[in-house]
């Protein structure tokens, strides 16, 4: 049924131009992800929820009009840029957000640059798109390999876990990510023995596993996502691989840990930008997001980036006055830091990187969690300033040479 809804909602919209959309007085914002696939659950209907509710409540403080597209990307490069093409030219969209899958976030930046428009990154995990790939016109949100795989590195080797295999999701995401973690690891005298990739939605990662197994490296870190990392941790609890070896996802979500139970998922860490039960704010915001989710599920950390981007580019868009020119719209949001009430204090950085606290989870105990999504404790708070890659280590072209 949601399918019908979501190909009827694009229909309606391809009968707007780009006039009429001005005619119309309003700002179109595309929500782009993986609608049925490995990442849908993570990202999916859950974002259009988020991106839905930012529009009301910003209606509520502006006259300003705002409509919501949505689409699914499939995981292809080709369609989630066609899409995009299709967007910007004869639907007269002004900003996308989201889009998990960091090869269709960097085709559509590309796109978003060239006809001056916005791109805003909640589920695209690679630093790429603030690094040697950044532009005038793309925002970071949520979070990035660099922190996940630097961020969750440096926790495991403070633990004692030296020798690293990965299992690797075969794309610019995974590839990104072990990138990232091998360099944290190295750097702090550890060794990586091996690594091994899969292909996207990959449904027998035993082959994988058993050549990590076969390694002896005292650490595997899963280089993947979504579904997959639900899918290679419950493989690699049939080989009873924890009891030899730390497993380790170097992406872990909210929406994991019902996936796996909790009797399997006890004790993981991960590390996120935001999770439901942090405080009052957060709790009042993820009820009334749980109360519209066709699954009745709490939002993740990407689902709630989606919703406070949303927010910050459409103040940004009544400050600059119109969204039709997207660098001056992400110029403004780069002059003007929020103090959102999911994320905290947040500063986008001249290379667009969104920069705000993190936070180090451990998956509760049966024993210690009350319902279904009581799933995570605190373990840190990670200040901003340590949270992201320096603004002068990622060769972002915007920034200047020191």
């Amino acid at each position: 049924m949601l399918k019908l809804a979501t190909v009827a909602a694009a229909l309606l919209w391809t009968m707007w131009s780009p006039a009429q959309a001005e005619m119309n007085g309003a700002t179109r914002i595309g929500v782009l992800n993986d609608m049925s696939s490995v990442y849908s659950d993570f990202q999916g209907p859950g974002s259009v929820v988020a991106a839905q509710m930012a529009a009301e409540e910003f209606a509520r403080q502006s006259k300003r009009k705002v409509e919501i597209l949505s689409a699914d990307h499939q995981n292809k490069p080709d369609i989630g840029a066609e899409i995009a093409r299709r967007w910007f030219d004869v639907e007269g969209v002004d900003m996308i957000i989201d889009v998990p899958n960091s090869a269709v976030a960097l085709a559509v930046a590309d796109i978003a640059r060239d006809k001056n428009k916005v791109f805003i990154g909640s589920g695209a995990g690679t630093a790429l798109l603030t690094g040697a790939k950044c532009s005038p016109n793309t925002v970071h949100w949520t979070y990035d390999t660099w922190a996940m795989g630097h961020g969750v590195a440096r926790g495991l080797l403070q633990q004692g876990g030296k020798t690293w295999f990965f299992v690797t999701a075969d794309y610019a995401f995974g590839d990104d990510l072990q990138k990232q973690a091998t360099e944290e690891v190295l750097a702090e005298g550890g060794q990586v023995l091996g690594s091994v990739r899969h292909p996207l939605g990959t449904s027998d990662f035993s082959s994988f596993l058993l050549q990590a197994q076969a390694s002896h490296a005292q650490v595997i870190g899963l280089a993947n996502a979504g579904g997959d990392t639900v899918n290679s941790i419950k493989q690699a609890g049939e080989f009873n691989l924890g009891a030899q070896q730390k497993i380790v996802g170097l992406i872990f979500d909210l929406q994991s840990v019902p996936a796996l139970g909790l009797q399997t998922a006890q004790g993981i860490t991960a590390l996120n930008a935001f999770y439901w039960d942090l405080n009052d704010q957060t709790r009042a915001w993820s009820k009334r997001y749980q109360e519209r989710h066709p699954k009745k599920d709490m939002p993740n950390h990407m689902q709630a980036g989606v919703y406070s981007a949303a927010m910050d580019y459409l103040r940004a868009v009544d400050k600059v006055g119109s969204p039709s020119d997207g660098r001056a719209v992400v110029a403004e949001m780069k002059q003007s830091p929020v103090d959102d009430p999911l994320f905290g204090h947040v500063v986008i950085r001249q290379d667009g990187r969104a920069v705000h606290s993190m936070y180090l989870l451990q998956v509760k105990t049966p024993s210690e969690s009350k319902d279904k999504w009581d799933v995570f404790k605190v373990t840190t708070a990670i200040p901003a300033e340590q949270a992201f890659r320096p603004l002068t280590q990622g060769g972002c072209p915007l920034v200047p040479k020191q």
